[in-house]
C-alpha cells in the first residue's frame, strides 16, 4: 500500500455516499426532467412494470423503502393515472397497477433515463461503474444481513 494513502476511511461515510447520490441524481434528474418525471417516479413505475401487480409491501421491500416513503411516493403517480391501487386477493390487502397511461410516460421517459446512464457511463467509464455497481451490490447484501440480526436480537 503506497505510503500516503490511509489505512483507516477518512471522513463520514454517509456524507460521502450522498455527496455522490446528490450528484448522480442530478444527471438523472435533468434528463428525466424532460419528461416531467422525478428520478424516483420513473424507478417506481418501471418496478411497478416489472413486478406488477404487486402489494404496496413486496414493493417497498423490493425498492428497499421504508413503508410511508412508499405511500407518499405512490400519490402523485396515482393522481396522474400513471398507478392504480385496487383491491387485492383478500379484503385488507391491496395491488398496485401500472396504467396503459403510465406505461407510456415510462416508454417515454427511457430514452431520457438511458441517456443519464450512458452519460454516467462515460464520465466515470464502464469499468469504475461496473466495480460500483458490484461493491454497492456486496454493500447492500452486507447491510441487509446485518440489519436482519440486529432485527433477530
Amino acid at each position: 500500500m503506497p505510503a500516503d494513502q490511509p489505512t483507516q476511511p477518512q471522513g463520514c461515510t454517509n456524507f460521502k455516499i450522498r455527496q455522490i447520490m446528490r450528484l448522480v441524481s442530478q444527471q438523472y434528474d435533468a434528463e428525466l426532467g424532460k419528461t416531467g418525471l422525478k428520478t424516483t417516479q420513473y424507478s417506481l413505475l418501471a418496478h411497478v412494470e416489472r413486478l406488477g401487480p404487486i402489494r404496496p409491501g413486496e414493493l417497498a421491500q423490493a425498492m428497499r423503502l421504508d413503508a410511508s416513503t412508499l405511500t407518499r411516493n405512490l400519490k402523485p403517480l396515482v393522481d396522474a393515472g400513471w398507478l392504480r391501487i385496487e383491491a387485492g386477493t383478500d379484503d385488507r390487502s391491496r395491488s398496485v397497477i401500472i396504467t396503459d397511461a403510465g406505461r407510456a410516460k415510462r416508454a417515454e421517459a427511457k430514452s431520457y433515463w438511458k441517456a443519464a446512464q450512458d452519460k454516467i457511463n462515460r464520465t466515470l467509464g464502464v469499468e469504475r461503474v461496473l466495480a460500483l455497481h458490484a461493491l454497492i451490490d456486496d454493500s447492500l447484501a452486507l447491510l441487509s444481513t446485518s440489519d436482519q440480526g440486529a432485527e433477530n436480537e
